[in-house]
């Protein structure tokens, strides 16, 4: 089934949105910012529009003002893939998953500011709040692309009888996100406890005495590479197993962007994490998730046209297959 175009292209504005917002949402924690609008949610400071606004509250408001516009995105773009195609088709599925998880991602970020796990919280609570969100933010991001991927005529994922390309994906998935997580986390603990040198920083890091987060930074780097490692091997079995142009070229892809976001955090961590490299380094990772996502897509892609080809061809044989007289 075609689908129209205008909204292919919606779908890619969208996940490329959400993304723009999640990039700000990591500004937002880096500079500390999460607490500029109090513990007030939806309210900034129990005000619709804040006066007399800090730098901290205009960008935690800006984070609230361009998330919201995410979740109408993609309010959108649910009514009209519902309105687009017929009950059971798999752009229904994508987009009321993605509707899901910007509802999630919504609540998760309300539950930060209520509960005060923002600014300068090192709780445990904040701890788990960030591991979630990342997985939350990680799945959101997924279910958007898949719906772009099927909208510009992607092929409908199949389960079944995939054997080893399956099972590769599954823990590339499962691998992916503990990496994003340890990535979070260390993330955090950047941000509240900053080092003034290299030096310092790998001191803290095998410190007995250093805070919990700080204890957790060494994991970071060594997950990334057990990770970066695992995907090439994926990347290179999917493409012998399946041999389609597109999984090849995404496999490359997938191994080029993990080898410049492993030099990408090399760098963040020379430069002691400044914010632009952190950003930068976010960005890499959701374009490594994205890609993954993608790649996987269209290895277990299913043509929507096989089973009727199979059928026909099946028929024309008995057709013409000589009858005994």
């Amino acid at each position: 089934m075609k689908i129209d175009r205008h909204f292919a292209h919606f779908a890619w504005g969208t996940l490329i949105y959400n993304l723009a917002v999640v990039l700000w949402g990591a500004f937002v924690r880096a500079t500390g910012s999460g607490a500029g609008c109090g513990s007030h949610w939806p309210l900034c400071n129990g005000e619709v529009l804040p006066r007399a606004a800090q730098v901290e509250t205009l960008i935690e408001f800006t984070h609230r003002i361009t998330s919201g516009l995410a979740l109408l995105f993609v309010i959108i773009l649910f009514i009209w893939a519902f309105r687009l195609v017929p009950a059971g088709h798999i752009l229904r599925l994508g987009a009321s998953l993605a509707l899901f998880f910007i509802i999630t991602e919504s609540l998760v970020g309300a539950a930060l500011v209520r509960f005060e796990w923002v600014a300068g919280n090192v709780s445990m609570g904040r701890v788990v709040s960030m591991a979630v969100h990342l997985v939350n933010t990680f799945l959101l991001l997924a279910s958007l692309a898949l719906t772009a991927w099927w909208a510009s005529g992607g092929e409908r994922v199949r389960l079944r009888g995939q054997g080893r390309a399956l099972a590769g994906i599954a823990i590339g998935f499962a691998g992916i996100l503990i990496l994003g997580v340890t990535g979070a986390i260390t993330a955090l603990g950047d941000t509240i406890f900053p080092a003034s040198s290299l030096g310092e920083a790998m001191q803290q890091d095998f410190s007995p005495t250093s805070h919990f987060l700080i204890q957790l930074r060494i994991w970071h780097p060594v997950t990334a590479v057990v990770v970066g490692f695992y995907l090439a091997f994926v990347g290179s079995m999917l493409a012998r197993l399946r041999g389609q142009i597109i999984v090849k070229r995404m496999a490359v892809g997938l191994g080029v962007l993990f080898v410049i976001q492993l030099l990408a955090g090399f760098v963040n961590v020379i430069l002691l994490v400044p914010v632009p490299m952190q950003i930068i380094h976010l960005l890499l990772a959701d374009a490594v998730w994205i890609t993954f996502i993608l790649l996987s897509a269209a290895a277990l892609g299913e043509p929507a046209d096989a089973p009727a080809f199979e059928v026909q061809s099946s028929q024309s044989a008995h057709l013409s297959a000589p009858t005994s007289s």
